[in-house]
């Protein structure tokens, strides 16, 4: 499927995301014309989206435009139980209520504490007692979040992956002398495209523990995903592959409900 337009979210001043900055790149030198949109119009349904339309924008804005495809909106996936090899500390998931009555009595370790859902309640954040409750203000104490044991990164990285392959790796956070030990990572993305359950394209974190152990950080879905040092080729093909394939799952949801 190739694309004849593409719709950048942009608001029409002030500064444009990094992101959509190399998109506007890479769609010029594909050909393909680029038009901007506002988050206002994605909500009032506004433009014409299907088969042939590059859409790329925030996450709000990606939902959007899913929703008025019909297209399933994809799962929050942080940490994939075939990768749960690869996280290096224990991870599991809990509420912020539970959370919250194992720190009350004061003899829980710190814990590391991030919304599990897509709407981001709160900055995911370490909590070490429970005088750091009020950064979770009024949240419902029902909040599903993601929590782990507390780790010392000393460099992180991100992966950017179509398919099994990876396309780039970003330094973002820490000492960019250290380095990724990459046969741990491509075992990693080697066994996630065999599970089946990998995104078409897109990004997964890792970082370098101070014992040297490369481990996984977080994955991030392709189709709203933040950029640092990635060529802008790159990273146009990446969200493009992902939105190809999206608008495939769509199609192929269509055929089966019909038969």
């Amino acid at each position: 499927m190739s694309f004849t337009v593409a719709y950048l979210q942009y608001a029409g001043s002030g500064p444009m995301r990094h992101e959509e900055k190399l998109l506007a790149e890479g769609l010029g030198r594909l050909g393909v014309p680029v038009r901007h949109y506002s988050l206002k119009r994605i909500q009032r349904r506004q433009l014409t989206l299907g088969p042939g339309i590059f859409i790329a924008g925030d996450m709000n804005a990606m939902h959007g435009a899913m929703r008025q495809l019909g297209i399933p909106l994809p799962p929050p996936d942080d940490y994939p139980q075939v990768l749960r090899g690869f996280l290096g500390r224990k991870v599991w998931a809990s509420t912020l209520g539970e959370i919250e009555r194992s720190m009350d009595g004061g003899s829980s370790p710190p814990v590391f504490v991030k919304p599990a859902d897509r709407r981001k309640a709160f900055t995911g954040a370490v909590c070490y007692s429970e005088h750091d409750f009020a950064a979770w203000g009024n949240t419902s104490r029902r909040q599903r979040v993601w929590c782990s044991e507390v780790v010392t990164w000393v460099s992180e990285y991100r992966v950017y992956v179509i398919g099994r392959q990876i396309l780039a790796v970003d330094h973002y956070e820490g000492d960019d002398s250290v380095p990724l030990n990459m046969d741990a990572v491509e075992s990693a993305v080697t066994a996630y495209y065999r599970s089946g359950t990998a995104p078409a394209a897109y990004a997964i974190d890792f970082g370098v523990l101070a014992n040297g152990e490369t481990t996984l950080v977080e994955t991030n879905d392709g189709y709203s995903l933040g950029a640092y040092d990635i060529d802008a080729d790159q990273y146009t093909a990446l969200l493009m592959n992902r939105w190809r394939d999206l608008l495939a799952s769509d199609a192929r949801l269509a055929r089966s409900t019909s038969s």
